[in-house]
């Protein structure tokens, strides 16, 4: 370092090259955090707690799922804890909305046909009857079903809707990282709202 550039000066610098580079995509392919499983319980720099599996789960055969709804990001678990993942996400936007407790993964669904919810239609008549694969289909490129009947994990149309309360009570997570967890999982795999 040279004598004129002081630590507060070049973090200012970095800081500021920083700014300039991040783009939407690139912060976007940040999102994917994977920590060591032995990883100690503490915030990393996003704000996402690091949670252990076994405040959670019994077991990880298959892997398992917490969403956390309150910080807004799930979390996976491979069944060998080889790899752990965290992604932000979008949560229901009301309590209403909400369903909190243990379901499955019963079908996984590439390049989903999004079909209005009976409440939703009720709620807005004027949506479409069904929305096709493609860019504005609002489950994105994969979905995961839950054994509860409309609940899903599933990828977005719009980034914007990441970290806030904007589905009916599926969680939402960018496309690249639904695609990804849609090939870890199984069928069968455990979930969690929390």
């Amino acid at each position: 370092m040279s004598p004129s550039m002081t630590r507060r000066g070049l973090l200012c610098l970095t800081a500021a090259s920083a700014a300039t580079l991040a783009t939407p995509a690139l912060l976007r392919a940040q999102d994917i955090t994977m920590l060591p499983p032995s990883a100690p319980n503490r915030h990393n720099t996003a704000s996402f707690r690091a949670q252990r599996w076994q405040d959670h789960f019994q077991h990880l055969r298959k892997g398992a799922i917490l969403c956390d709804l309150d910080s807004r990001v799930l979390h996976y678990w491979s069944e060998d804890e080889s790899l752990y993942l965290v992604h932000p996400s979008s949560v229901p936007m009301s309590e209403e909305l909400t369903r909190r407790g243990y379901t499955e993964v019963v079908l996984k669904r590439r390049n989903p046909t999004w079909i209005p919810t009976p409440n939703m239609r009720a709620r807005d008549p004027s949506l479409p009857e069904r929305i096709g694969p493609g860019p504005d289909n609002p489950l994105g490129t994969r979905a995961l079903n839950l054994s509860w009947q409309y609940y899903r994990i599933h990828g977005i149309d719009q980034i914007a809707k990441i970290g806030r309360p904007a589905s009916n009570g599926c969680v939402g997570l960018y496309n690249e990282n639904i695609e990804r967890l849609f090939d870890l999982v199984e069928i069968g795999t455990q979930v969690r709202l929390l």
